[in-house]
């Protein structure tokens, strides 16, 4: 059920094993929040989607479908604050220069008084101020990351920081930079990774290509066939219910049943239906929707960046992507620049309910108060809008989430996978890991795939000395990410 990185890797990992197996997709594409757009020629990302991984089998598996179309791309982001850019992660030499000296002894200040006067980590909020100093939270990790989640950070739950953010001594960092070292033993400072691989036209062109080795060996797609019953006796499904483009419904049976829909819709599906309890919980997890304002800008090499991080409090925006810098052949007339807008939004928000026109007028005046067009002028814009992107870690949401997970467990060939099968913020390689799983648990093993991203450690540190410093967490859908 669904046709994200889950789904398909779920289905290829079974048509290699020449199991049969069919895909119910909702939607007319594939690839799910990893899925590329196609513009007038141009391929737009939803958002910024990196390959990189740390699971072998992950590794792997893109390098068969993709070969020598998998780049090895080069990284380079920073972090717009106060009309200056800072280095991402950030860097002490720059970070003290963009801030000035009064801001930066206010940092550092805050970051003893931490030392002294420990913060309650139960929160985001405390997470962070715990660990960089009330002053820094602040500066690089308050704004950003309630645009993301629409949310105070006192109302964010800390599990989403010690995945996204990486924790060190600022102490530690302000030491290296200043005397040139990077550390050795328990003092060294790992860095980012520099170096990502990235499908010569975009993720999009990873699932299309899956899609094919999928139906070369005997297995299916289906695109507009989306679930909207799941039937079950005793915690065992016997079968699905899909919706026809006509408005029939029809009834799909099956041995195993593997789940990337959203969990809470996935809830829903059950007949019977679940218990009162469960249904309760499940309406109490929520999402956070996207909306990509894609701008196609009559100039090149705007800027150096593959993305940039918009922590300005003025600015709704808050990434904006660099689509000729993650691959050049995503861009079909070298003489432009393709950038990407992303914003966040919920359902509740009148943004979300702007018209294409609202959000490219809306886009353009934002672009132009960064200065990043340098009087360059903008050709054209799509908008594409993707509901339910991200699961809110609100607080309390983990009780919630328990109540649904014990529930589900308890069906015997019922598997959810993936970032909204499992509401969890997984990586797209954390979501083919736990599709892989799910397949060898469908021949006799007994992985447990709800400890797939368990291990609080962080996703994009690479063993490799240099001057990285603090890191602000970022939403996202990247397969590194």
């Amino acid at each position: 059920m669904g046709a994200g990185p889950a789904g398909l890797a779920a289905a290829f990992s079974a048509s290699r094993q020449r199991l049969p197996a069919v895909v119910f997709e909702a939607s007319d594409s594939v690839g799910g929040i990893s899925r590329t757009i196609q513009y007038k020629g141009y391929y737009f990302d939803l958002g910024g989607h990196r390959f990189f991984t740390k699971f072998a089998p992950v590794q792997a598996m893109w390098e068969e479908i993709l070969g020598s179309d998998l780049l090895l791309r080069p990284r380079l982001s920073r972090i717009y604050y106060r009309n200056k850019f800072f280095d991402y992660p950030l860097k002490i030499k720059n970070a003290l220069t963009n801030l000035g000296v009064i801001e930066s002894a206010r940092c550092l200040m805050s970051y003893v008084a931490a030392r002294v006067h420990r913060r309650d980590p139960s929160t985001f909020e405390g997470w962070v101020s715990d660990r960089f100093g009330t002053r820094l939270f602040e500066v690089f990790f308050k704004t950003y990351t309630e645009k993301v989640w629409g949310i105070p950070c006192n109302e964010i739950a800390p599990e989403w920081a010690s995945q996204r953010i990486k924790t060190l001594s600022l102490a530690k960092v302000v030491w290296n930079a200043l005397t040139g070292s990077s550390g050795t033993g328990s003092n060294r400072v790992t860095s980012l990774i520099e170096e990502f691989h990235y499908p010569r036209r975009g993720p999009g062109m990873m699932y299309d290509r899956m899609v094919e080795r999928i139906a070369a060996a005997g297995g299916e797609v289906r695109k507009r066939a989306p679930v909207v019953g799941v039937l079950h006796r005793d915690f065992e499904v016997q079968a699905v219910e899909i919706k026809q483009p006509d408005g029939s419904i029809i009834t799909e049976p099956g041995a195993h049943f593997i789940s990337s829909v959203p969990l809470t819709l996935l809830i829903k599906f059950l007949k019977p239906a679940a218990p009162d309890d469960v249904l309760a919980a499940a309406n109490a997890l929520t999402f956070r929707n996207l909306v990509t304002v894609d701008l196609i800008i009559d100039r090149p090499n705007l800027f150096p960046d593959n993305w940039i991080y918009v922590h300005s409090p003025d600015l709704k925006v808050g990434r904006i992507q660099n689509f000729g810098n993650w691959s050049p052949e995503m861009i079909p007339d070298p003489n432009t620049t393709a950038l990407g807008l992303e914003y966040f939004v919920s359902d509740h928000e009148p943004l979300w309910k702007y018209t294409d026109e609202e959000w490219i007028a809306l886009g353009k005046d934002e672009i132009d108060k960064t200065s990043l067009l340098q009087g360059a002028k903008i050709l054209d814009a799509t908008v594409v809008r993707v509901p339910r992107a991200y699961p809110v870690y609100r607080i309390g949401y983990e009780k919630h989430l328990e109540v649904v997970v014990d529930y589900i467990k308890r069906f015997k060939n019922l598997q959810p996978v993936g970032r909204y099968g499992m509401f969890k913020y997984n990586n797209a390689d954390h979501s083919m890991m736990t599709a892989l799983l799910a397949i060898e648990n469908t021949q006799g093993a007994t992985h447990d795939i709800w400890e797939v991203n368990t291990d609080g450690e962080y996703h994009e540190e690479a063993p490799k000395a240099d001057e990285t410093g603090v890191m602000v967490p970022e939403p996202e859908s990247q397969p590194d990410r």
